[in-house]
């Protein structure tokens, strides 16, 4: 499993390799920006068939056609560790050939020990061509540009200087952008711009290279999809890392999980894979349940009934096949229908209309008909919007909650207000906080939906299913897919996955989904994309 680090977690995990005496920092040092040297030439062959360490000298060219000529690079060196890995790149790229330029944001002989070594060993190496100071940038046309100005460490926002150089390169594409662990001005906790002025903008880069593990700001915030592709580089660092409240990145084509349960001899009953039940609108309005049930359906549970209205159900039985309708409009019909004890999983929330909704959680939450796995999504939450404490105080440890962005806010009003300031100093308030903060006040899982979707459970678990990089699509943003993942995650649960486990699956298979059929999706077709996914997974 793959696992996302904040600053923090990297600089202790780091300060342990160097405490135990089997690395220094300046080796890390030196490790991260040979890795990122190996990761532009991989990316880009062409800076690659510049290496010309220990070669022959090459034969005479003309200049038109010669490396100076062809390829010049510019590194910006940040005050801190960061740029001392900047000093380290230029010194191998001028080392392959090409003709490199850097440029020093602060004063040298202010650097930290290790970054004042990477420095002087330049330095050293090109005595007629020390490093220039931030200010020396007159935007001249470079083949490729390296951002190692600020990384991890990144603690205030951004000057006017370094800006300027963000708004030369966003409107001089010329140049390949290259990031050391990120886009400078970027909080990699929290993937938020460090600006005064939000109205500024951030060259966007065509390659971001960190080290050990990914950071959160790499799949959280707006900038996310101004990093075209990330590379995470191997420094060593793997024995002193424990994993220890790391954010796990969900990918479940490693496995985990089984279509159905049962036996291996192939004999289970359809009740042993779970009775999921879905709560409907009334007429007119049932559309929204209907895709949820077919999302539970699709994702294995062995039966799926929708619980609608009398006066929608001829418009329901129209809708559907294999999914079974019970009538049911009040709280007492649900405490009726809840008698039977396999139905072992509940959706509610989807189109079920505010009017109904905050009965029909009261009722489906009540303790005495046992605490059965439960989804809450749309209505079901925003019922609870002037009092979220009530809503609180009902749920328990099967529930999950399936906010988006506004509902979030309407639930944790001073939480979301967090996530929503502006960050003048990081690290900043993250979406990963925001999710564990509300997990812990609720009592029960928190799925925050977005391209990044955060689960996090009360006991501080927490992971991420981000639909950015290999991953993205965009055209997952169509009416009606939440009221699938909603769908899926009941289905799941009903299976037997705990709510934790159901909501990371939902997420990775609603995403997973999406990619199998491509543009032009609907939320009709995405749980009909579930069998070839299964498939692919070898269930």
């Amino acid at each position: 499993m793959t696992e996302l680090l904040t600053s923090a977690q990297m600089r202790a995990i780091e300060q342990a390799a160097i405490d135990s005496g089997q690395v220094t920092g300046l080796t890390l040092m030196e490790r991260a920006g040979a890795g990122v040297v190996q990761a532009i030439c991989d990316t880009w062959p062409e800076f690659a068939a510049a290496d010309v360490r220990g070669a022959a000298p090459r034969p005479a060219a003309s200049p038109r056609s010669t490396l100076e000529k062809a390829k010049r690079a510019a590194v910006l060196c940040g005050p801190g560790n960061n740029g001392g890995d900047g000093f380290v790149v230029a010194r191998l790229l001028a080392e392959r050939g090409l003709t490199v330029d850097v440029f020093l944001y602060g004063d040298a002989e202010k650097l930290p020990p290790d970054a004042k070594i990477t420095h002087d060993r330049w330095s050293a190496a090109h005595p007629v061509a020390p490093a220039s100071t931030l200010k020396g940038w007159t935007g001249q046309c470079y083949d490729l540009v390296v951002d190692a100005l600020f990384g991890t460490g990144l603690s205030r926002p951004l000057d006017a200087e370094v800006l300027a150089i963000h708004k030369f390169l966003s409107v001089h594409p010329k140049a390949k952008v290259v990031a050391v662990d990120g886009i400078s001005g970027i909080d990699l906790d929290s993937g938020k711009a460090l600006v005064v002025d939000e109205a500024l903008f951030f060259a966007a880069a065509d390659l971001v290279v960190t080290f050990h593990k990914s950071k959160l700001g790499h799949f959280l915030g707006p900038y996310v999809a101004d990093q075209s592709q990330q590379i995470c580089v191997d420094i060593g660092l793997e024995a002193f890392d424990d994993g220890a409240g790391q954010v796990a990145v969900v990918d479940m084509s490693c496995g985990g999980f089984q279509l159905r349960k049962g036996g291996e001899s192939g004999g289970a009953h359809k009740f042993d894979s779970g009775h999921a039940l879905v709560l409907a609108g009334p007429a007119g309005q049932t559309g929204a349940a209907r895709l949820s049930a077919r999302g539970a359906l699709r994702s294995g549970a062995g039966l799926v009934t929708l619980g609608v209205p009398p006066e929608a159900q001829q418009e329901a039985a129209a809708q559907v096949t294999a999914i079974m309708l019970r009538s049911l409009e009040t709280a007492d019909d649900l405490t009726a229908t809840l008698q039977d004890r396999r139905i072992n999983a509940l959706c509610l929330g989807p189109a079920l209309g505010l009017d109904r909704a905050k009965a029909l959680v009261l009722a489906a939450l009540d303790g005495g008909l046992g605490a059965r796995p439960t989804v809450l999504d749309a209505d079901a939450l925003s019922a609870f919007a002037a009092a979220p404490e009530a809503l609180f105080d009902l749920v328990h440890e099967q529930c999950v909650l399936t906010p988006h962005g506004g509902e979030f806010a309407r639930l944790f009003p001073d939480i979301a207000a967090k996530l929503c300031a502006a960050p003048l100093a990081g690290p900043a308030y993250s979406k990963v906080d925001a999710t564990r903060e509300a997990a812990k006040r609720a009592g029960c899982v928190v799925l925050l939906k977005g391209a990044a979707t955060v689960i996090a459970a009360p006991d501080g678990r927490c992971s991420l299913h981000s639909a950015h990089y290999a991953r993205a699509a965009p055209w997952l943003a169509t009416a009606g897919a939440g009221d699938v993942l909603a769908g899926i995650m009941t289905g799941l649960m009903a299976r037997g996955l705990t709510p934790f486990d159901a909501a990371e699956t939902a997420a990775w298979l609603h995403v997973e989904c999406a990619l199998k059929f491509g543009p032009g999706l609907i939320a009709e077709d995405i749980p009909e994309q579930l069998p070839a996914v299964f498939k692919d997974l070898g269930l």
